[in-house]
Parts: C-alpha cells; structure tokens; sequence
C-alpha cells in the first residue's frame, strides 16, 4: 500500500514537471516581450522619411515617340554674324547703314533680318606662350612676351572681364575671368622662369576656347605666341574646326620677328626652320582671319601702342547682323560666309571717303563660316 502511494505521488511530480516545461517554452521569460508582426504604421513612416530624401534626377534614354504622338521640330535657324570694319591703321569706321552690307552664305545672298552697331565691354582670355622653347629668362623673346601682355593689361577698361593662361607643355590658368585688375597683374607676375621646353599651342587654344563656350555675347582670345607648335595631341586642321565652331574671336600677336630677322640675316636659320616660322605666321593669320581677328607680326616695340588700339576697337565695336539661311539642309557641313560692302545701285564695292573726300582702304572682319546643324534621328 505504501509502494504504491509512493509510485503515485511520483507519476504526479512528473505531470507537474512537464506542464511547467511547457509552458516555459510556450511564454519565455517573463521580463521579455514577444515579438510582435511589422505593424502598418511603421512601413508608413519609413515611407515618408524615404519621401522626403533629396530627389536626384537620373539620366534616362529618351524613346522615340510612336506614330500616333505629335513630334514637333524646328527647320529654322538664325545665324548671328559679328563685323568690324576698319580703316588701314585699325580705327574702327562708323554709321554705315545696312542697306550698304551683303551677307553671302556659299555664294548666295541672304536677307539680313536684324542689324545694329554696338558698344560693349570686352571678354577676353589672354593665352601666352611661355616656354624654355623661346622664353628663356632674360632673353629678348622673354622679354617681349612681357611687354605685349603687360602693355594689353593696361588698356582694358573697369568693366572689360579678362583671364590669363599661359602654356608649355601644358595650358594652366594663372588668372579666371575677373575684372579685378591686381589678380590680372598678378597672374603676369608668375611668368618670369619657363619650366617645360614643350609648347603646345593647339592644345592651349581648344582647351581656351572650350572653357569659353557657355560665356554669352562677345568673348575673343588674343594669342601672344610664336606660333610654334611641339607635341600637341590635336593637330592643325582639327584645332582650325574647334576655333571655327568655338563663336570667339582670335587676335595673334606673332612674337620674335626681329630676332627672326636677326638670325636670318646673319645665316643662323636654316631653310627648316625657316620654314617653321613661316607655317607658324600662316596659321595664326589662319585662326585670326576665320574667327573675324586681326594677326600682328610687330618688328619694334613702338609698334605694340598701335596694335593694343586696333584690337580695342575691333572688340568694342562691332555691327551685329542676324540672317535666316536659304539653305535649310541639317547636313553637318560647312557653310562659307562672306561680308561685303556694295553699293545697292550697282551692288559693286562700296567706296568710303574721308573728310576731305578722298577714298580710304578699309577691311572688313567677320567670321568665316559656320558648320551647319545636323538632323537628329
């Protein structure tokens, strides 16, 4: 009776034991929480922080619209043409009327739409060649190099914007836009000893005249060089596509023409040389004629003050004409343009007198031409 008594309370213990196991497993311990389900209301919150991040816009192709959608393009196009005319010293001629000029695109005539003669401040990138090629220190080059940039510094106006590059091997800014004239004096005060024998000219003209590309209205580079170019990775041609697609106008200042005369002179240029120098005059008349510029080759220094003052006036003054092509190909090529002055009676050339009536030279500056748009599939 005892045993069995005993055998039961026994069965009972383990009965209580495993129900609390049990339930151990089924609650964990009391002083932790269950984990609960993601309730809507947080997803909403993280939701809206999400939202409110700062959107940053991809860049996504573009589909072609199907046949049913309207596509709208323009077979328009307006071409803006910048002249200055000028006399045989440089001085600007003023109050001739439209009815005088004649725009040529390929040969053809076209209807000026808007013309006018304005005034205006000058934006202009002063690229210089300073290389251990010619601009060794304490040289004549070295020293004329200095005398034609200090010299144009000094003749731009308060609100005249101005940047100075120099280049070797490399072009490197010595001064951005600014019209604050002690940071342009004080980009000059760096050119004093060449580092790299190197001079890349076409590499420091393009990459001039792509930093210039969003700059509005009028904007010219006047080019102090040699005109000597090394090892620059663009050649000639392509160099002459970039400044004609550039919209600015070029003015060269082609350096060491005495010194070239000198050593000539007295036999120590050979006929390769020679030859280099005369290439090197061609392609700055080259970028100066197709851009609307003026090239200079000046043999003495009293020539400098003559040639600051025709590129003054070639920049500050300047009639501005729109015309609409008859030509509305979109074929990528380049259209040559040609500005005349005529007589509307005779259309023959037009002939402008001084005070005293006597006829005067006179040239006429503007771009060579343009390349056409092309058409967009």
């Amino acid at each position: 009776m005892a045993r069995s008594s005993t055998l039961t309370i026994l069965v009972i213990q383990m009965l209580i034991l495993l129900t609390s196991t049990a339930s151990a497993q089924n609650t964990g311990p009391l002083n932790k929480s269950p984990r609960r389900r993601p309730q809507p209301e947080a997803t909403t919150e993280a939701t809206r922080k999400a939202q409110e991040l700062p959107k940053v816009k991809t860049r996504t192709r573009q589909v072609r619209p199907k046949a049913t959608d309207p596509l709208f393009t323009s077979d328009t196009s307006i071409v803006t043409v910048d002249v200055s005319v000028v006399d045989k010293n440089g001085n600007f001629i003023p109050g001739i009327p439209q009815g005088n000029f004649q725009v040529l695109e390929d040969g053809v005539p076209q209807e000026i739409l808007n013309f006018g003669h304005s005034q205006a401040a000058m934006t202009v990138a002063l690229v210089i060649e300073f290389s251990n090629l010619f601009q060794r220190y304490w040289t004549e080059s070295w020293y004329q190099t200095l005398q034609a940039t200090y010299g144009f510094v000094e003749t731009l106006q308060p609100d005249d914007w101005a940047a100075v590059v120099a280049y070797d091997l490399r072009p490197e800014i010595l001064s951005d836009f600014t019209q604050d004239r002690s940071q342009t004096r004080g980009a000059l005060r760096r050119l004093r000893i060449a580092a790299y024998s190197e001079s890349n000219l076409y590499d420091a003209l393009t990459y001039t005249v792509d930093r210039m590309k969003d700059i509005e209205g009028r904007k010219s580079v006047v080019l102090i060089t040699s005109g000597i170019d090394t090892f620059s990775k663009l050649n000639f041609g392509q160099t002459r596509r970039k400044v004609q697609d550039g919209g600015v106008t070029v003015y060269a200042i082609g350096l060491m023409q005495a010194l070239r005369i000198a050593y000539d002179a007295y036999g120590r240029m050979g006929p390769l040389r020679r030859m280099d120098f005369l290439q090197a005059d061609h392609q700055l008349r080259t970028f100066a004629r197709e851009t609307g510029g003026m090239a200079f080759f000046p043999r003495f220094y009293g020539e400098f003050p003559t040639i600051y003052r025709a590129i003054q006036h070639s920049m500050r003054n300047q009639y501005s004409m729109t015309y609409s092509p008859t030509n509305t190909k979109r074929d990528g090529n380049w259209r040559k343009i040609k500005v005349r002055l005529v007589d509307p009676r005779n259309n023959k050339n037009l002939r402008i007198v001084n005070q005293k009536g006597k006829s005067i030279k006179y040239q006429i500056m503007a771009k060579a031409g343009y390349t056409a748009p092309r058409e967009v599939e």
